[in-house]
């Protein structure tokens, strides 16, 4: 994986081959981004061109042994750590990472280092209620593959893909060796969500954050991908919110039926909640703890974009509104019950519902409460 092959984040890629042409290389580093901003793809680029030994121009070679190694994830010095779990596991029994890096490095390969959560899940086949995690004994793990010296590389590298999800004995175990490696071990950390980190892991760590991708190179990347018209393809652009993932959705037609879904499920909430029908909106509650967590995450999201929507429309900056169809047609309706006193709360009751269920929550208790609470907040405006 060579800087070339990073979609956007020109800035982002120069600062950190100048880092390490400096020798500025910090111990420990936290890729914070969403995986369709290009995180993980971005740390691996950094861990080639660390250990590239022809590095120039700003990217590493791509050909020498260290770089074909490393784009493979199968060289001997990086170490990869991420959520695993899988259907039937026995009581008791303890899964690592390497017991899944075929499967891992097969992903990695097909997308070109771009995929999401879901997308690994969905690799494992853990239905709608499991999800990954990285157990206390994958730290010890760590901690033994950090002890031997490196084969080739200047560096050994553990890169740990969403740490968020480690339980907290994990994080805790590995505090001591993240604060103080040994020579020339480097941890990289690509996180979604650093907010559910523990303070002590991300005091010790240098962020480097991943931001999301500028719309005008997405508007580029939709037109290679075919889209013809121009002003569809910045439409997709500004839809797509930086992720490229979101991107390749849109102009594959993919999310069509689940953005009808969202919209649909979006309009519902709203009518009830005006009506003040609490009875059907805990009967709608419970239909949206029927989608998987990723579907309910996106809902929320959906729901997040179309208040904001309808909120311009409501302050009368329909120029710069993304909207059309029946989307265009409900907010606009919709518009005069979301102004200033109530967007902010409304948003953020979205905002703890989204963490409530990344964290496991029961989704029908926290959809029944975000609905009665959304209902309250229509209603009273």
């Amino acid at each position: 994986m060579r800087f070339a092959d990073i979609t956007g984040q020109e800035d982002l890629k120069r600062h950190l081959t100048l880092s390490v042409d400096a020798g500025r290389v910090s111990h420990a580093q936290l890729f914070t981004g969403t995986a369709g901003s290009g995180a993980l793809a971005v740390a691996v680029a950094y861990v080639q061109y660390l250990c590239c030994r022809h590095r120039s121009g700003g990217d590493s070679c791509g050909e020498c042994p260290d770089c074909r190694q490393i784009a493979a994830l199968a060289h001997p010095d990086l170490h990869l750590v991420f959520p695993v779990n899988k259907q039937g596991k026995k009581s008791g029994e303890v899964m690592r990472s390497d017991e899944f890096l075929p499967q891992f490095r097969a992903l990695f390969a097909e997308r070109g280092g771009y995929f999401s959560p879901q997308d690994w899940y969905d690799r494992l086949d853990l239905g709608k209620t499991l999800k990954g995690m990285i157990a206390a004994r994958e730290a010890d793990e760590i901690i033994r593959k950090l002890s031997f010296k490196s084969f080739e590389a200047d560096y050994k590298t553990m890169l740990i893909w969403l740490p968020e999800a480690m339980n907290e004995e994990a994080a805790n175990k590995i505090l001591k060796i993240l604060e103080e490696p040994w020579d020339r071990t480097l941890f990289i950390l690509v996180c979604e969500h650093p907010d559910r980190l523990l303070p002590t892991i991300v005091s010790r760590t240098q962020e480097v954050c991943v931001p999301r991708i500028a719309p005008d190179v997405l508007e580029r990347v939709a037109q290679q991908r075919g889209v013809a018209d121009p002003l569809q393809a910045r439409n997709m652009a500004r839809l797509a919110g930086g992720d490229l993932l979101e991107l390749g959705h849109l102009v594959a037609g993919e999310s069509d039926a689940m953005r009808k879904e969202h919209f649909d499920l979006f309009c519902s909430l709203m009518r009830l909640s005006y009506n003040d029908r609490h009875l059907e909106l805990v009967a709608w509650a419970e239909d949206a703890a029927q989608l998987t967590r990723e579907q309910q995450r996106a809902f929320l999201r959906d729901a997040a974009r179309l208040l904001r929507e309808s909120f311009m429309l409501h302050a009368g900056i329909r120029e710069v509104s993304y909207l059309w169809g029946e989307e265009l047609a409900f907010c606009s309706k919709f518009a005069p019950f979301v102004g200033p006193r109530n967007i902010e709360p409304l948003i953020a009751e979205i905002e703890s519902a989204a963490a409530q269920i990344a964290q496991n929550g029961n989704p029908t208790i926290v959809f029944t409460h975000f609905a009665l609470s959304v209902s309250k907040m229509i209603k009273h405006l």
